[in-house]
């Protein structure tokens, strides 16, 4: 397992959303979308330049601005051979 931030998870990769950072009105945003500890997250889509992305969390889609992204940190499960 290792520990990256969701930002720089590739697409269709899957994750387990460990810590969500940040500070006041846009930590309490992040959380009320859903994005809280222990909740499975995919990232789905990123736009030509890389910002936005879209993530699959919760059985909805969200676009989020890697500025954002790059707050919560998320385990990577390394995948079976």
């Amino acid at each position: 397992m290792s520990q990256i931030t969701l930002d720089k998870l590739p697409i269709g990769q899957e994750g387990i959303i460990q810590n969500v950072g940040g500070e006041g009105i846009l930590r309490r945003r992040l959380l009320d979308m859903g994005l809280t500890p222990r909740t499975r997250v995919i990232v789905r889509k990123r736009a030509p330049l890389g910002d936005p992305l879209e993530i699959y969390i919760r059985r909805y889609e969200l676009t989020l601005r890697a500025s954002e992204a790059s707050k919560i940190t998320v385990i990577v499960e390394a995948e079976e051979a």
